[in-house]
């Protein structure tokens, strides 16, 4: 009976040491098929170069990036792309005399900006399109509403041409001022990775787009994490 009881506590304590290597084995090794790859958007073009993949030369491709920019932040301090090197980043258009999709846009933005309080991978920015009016105080005090503060999430603004051009050929998003008071602007909400890729586009202001933009933000979390240790072959 004392060598049952032994040869008991070897198994339990094997299992113990066992199981949870693993079950990480098949998060990394396996659990990376779990997930479609996310869409890259924008135009494409082969290059010139090429990678291997199990012994194989597959010709690289060029993606649709996001230009460097130069806008302000409700701080007063200058953003660049550079400020969101090695992060993921989800933006979006907006202005604080928006009638009311804005504010709905905006709180939902704010209960992702909950949900990812703690991962410092991930960053908001929301952009106006009306800078005229949109100062950096008034962006202030908005930002304050929602008690949102740089770096977790930046309300930007700066001049017209930076700001409609950035949309246009950098987030492939319309913006256009149709009066001096009245704007015509995206509400889609752009997820953008490490690499400064749109990786999707969802409607700020429906809920459901909102549900898939807070799973695929995890899911490109994890692809991320799995390509910094993913070896060539």
């Amino acid at each position: 009976m004392k060598k049952a009881g032994i040869l008991k506590k070897i198994v339990i304590l094997v299992l113990v040491l066992a199981v949870p290597g693993f079950l990480y084995y098949l998060l990394i090794s396996l659990g990376k098929n779990h997930y479609h790859a996310l869409p890259v958007f924008g135009p494409k073009q082969l290059a010139t170069t090429t990678h291997r993949v199990h012994g194989k030369n597959i010709p690289d491709t060029i993606f649709h990036t996001l230009p460097n920019f130069k806008l302000t932040d409700q701080n007063g301090q200058q953003v660049s792309l550079n400020t969101f090197s090695g992060k993921i980043f989800i933006a979006g258009f907006f202005y604080t005399n928006c009638p009311g999709v804005c504010g709905q846009m905006n709180a939902n933005i704010n209960r992702l900006v909950d949900a990812f309080a703690k991962n410092n991978l991930v960053e908001f920015v929301s952009i106006t399109v009306d800078p005229a009016r949109d100062s950096v105080p008034v962006l202030k005090k908005y930002a304050a509403g929602f008690d949102a503060h740089p770096p977790k999430w930046f309300f930007l603004t700066g001049d017209t041409t930076t700001i409609y051009n950035l949309a246009r050929q950098g987030f492939l998003v319309n913006a256009l001022q149709v009066s001096k008071t009245d704007f015509y602007y995206s509400d889609k909400l752009m997820l953008i990775d490490e690499e400064k890729r749109i990786r999707g586009y969802y409607s700020g202001a429906v809920i459901d787009d909102v549900s898939r933009l807070n799973d695929e933000i995890k899911v490109l979390i994890s692809q991320e994490i799995l390509s910094h240790d993913t070896p060539e072959y």
